[in-house]
């Protein structure tokens, strides 16, 4: 399978984040004043306190990481594409990134790349940047400081799809659509996860999510390529 060398050494990743506390009266008295001051710039007439609960997990100064999605592709005895995932999902955010940062050292660092959907501008950052607020050492394949742009290892299917076009966003779920791939997520999106997390307290729900997400962006990738989809049965989670 040709194609398959190209495919090896990628990494699919997909997190989910959530608010820093569950709501805004619980956050730490130095970060209101803050939190208040990004609110004004949100364009939006919604109270502070209430922005919080809606906004504050996709920014990494007033978020974290809850859970963390890994993906890659293998070939089964019959030489038939596999792709295997497995979920990473802690309270403790710092022990996470620890579990992600042993993950990334099972891989040959000089060969590993880093493909997510909206990676470069969302998951990949953040993920530095709570490493960094945790004391978590940055793993050289997420180090981009000094690199030239076809030194750093990361691939983006968001950004594959704009063909150089930076005007709009284009959600993971319509790609899927528009490519045809089966879509399981049920009637869970990303615009739930604080609810389930903090007053469901269901993390395997969120967990299954993530999961969900990455195999998709997996398909998606292959589909990017002109390549053929993984089948269903040959994709292993753990």
């Amino acid at each position: 399978m040709e194609f398959f060398k190209q495919l090896k050494n990628i990494l699919f990743l997909d997190i989910e984040t959530v608010s820093c506390v569950p709501e805004y009266a619980q956050l730490d008295e130095r970060l209101k004043p803050l939190w208040n001051k990004k609110a004004l710039t949100l364009k939006t007439e919604l109270p502070a306190d209430e922005l919080f609960n809606e906004r504050a997990a996709i920014y990494s100064e007033f978020g974290k990481i809850i859970t963390i999605a890994t993906g890659f592709f293998s070939l089964d005895e019959k030489e038939k594409l596999s792709f295997r995932v497995k979920g990473l999902s802690n309270d403790n955010e710092r022990t996470l990134l620890i579990e992600l940062n042993d993950l990334f050292s099972r891989f040959n660092q000089r060969k590993l790349i880093l493909c997510a959907h909206n990676g470069k501008e969302f998951d990949f950052p953040y993920i530095c940047r709570r490493m960094l607020v945790n004391g978590v050492p940055i793993p050289e394949v997420l180090q981009i400081s000094g690199k030239k742009p076809w030194e750093v290892r990361h691939e983006d299917t968001m950004e594959l799809w704009k063909f150089g076009d930076r005007k709009a966003y284009t959600a993971l779920e319509l790609l899927a659509a528009l490519f045809g791939i089966p879509q399981s997520k049920g009637d869970f999106d990303g615009g739930m996860v604080n609810k389930v997390y903090y007053e469901e307290k269901n993390l395997k729900k969120i967990n299954d999510y993530c999961i969900k997400d990455v195999i998709m962006t997996a398909q998606v990738y292959l589909k990017l390529n002109g390549w053929p989809l993984v089948e269903e049965e040959n994709i292993y989670i753990r």
